[in-house]
């Protein structure tokens, strides 16, 4: 019976061996790479990442001092839930930065019709700003003031140079923010 077993353990590896030298971009189970991400590089450029409401997520090599506009087009556009007040096309992107559209309605409740509630973060007063689950007094308080200071945000990463909002915070208010009306 051990012999068998030895047998069958011995098959299946040199199964999976000739598969893999059959086809070398037959990747073995790997829990990190089961993302839909695409990733396309060049020998020039810089990388760039977007994700959320786009159909192709992913890191794309593209030119420096490209636009939403032109990220977008790499990653197959946005899609119907995508929020066009969260972002503006064109919008300087920086290379190396993780850029997310943010969707309209809650894509965790597919019966709802109605859109997410959401505050201007170039636009709302402190107060306002509150509203959002993650933003405390002071940093609804620090956005006015970077705001203020730096102008208008020009993409909804620009929180993270608010002082007081780190990934964390980013994160939980990121689809909830938009940069116009």
């Amino acid at each position: 019976m051990a012999k068998v077993l030895i047998g069958v353990v011995i098959v299946a590896f040199i199964a999976i061996i000739g598969f893999l030298i059959i086809d070398p971009d037959l990747n073995p189970v790997n829990p990190s790479n089961s993302n839909n991400i695409t990733e396309i590089s060049t020998n020039q450029g810089s990388k760039y990442t977007i994700e959320g409401e786009v159909y192709k997520s992913g890191t794309y090599v593209l030119s420096d001092g490209i636009t939403m506009h032109d990220l977008l087009e790499a990653a197959g556009g946005t899609t119907a839930n995508a929020d066009d007040l969260a972002y503006f096309e064109n919008a300087q992107l920086k290379a190396g930065t993780t850029y997310y559209i943010a969707s309209k309605f809650d894509e965790n409740d597919i019966c709802s019709k109605s859109e997410i509630s959401k505050v201007n973060i170039n636009e709302d007063d402190a107060q306002t700003l509150m509203t959002v689950n993650g933003i405390t007094t002071a940093i609804a308080s620090s956005i006015v003031s970077y705001r203020n200071e730096n102008g208008n945000f020009n993409t909804i990463e620009d929180l993270l140079a608010v002082y007081g909002i780190g990934n964390a915070t980013y994160h939980k208010v990121r689809n909830y923010v938009i940069l116009h009306s």
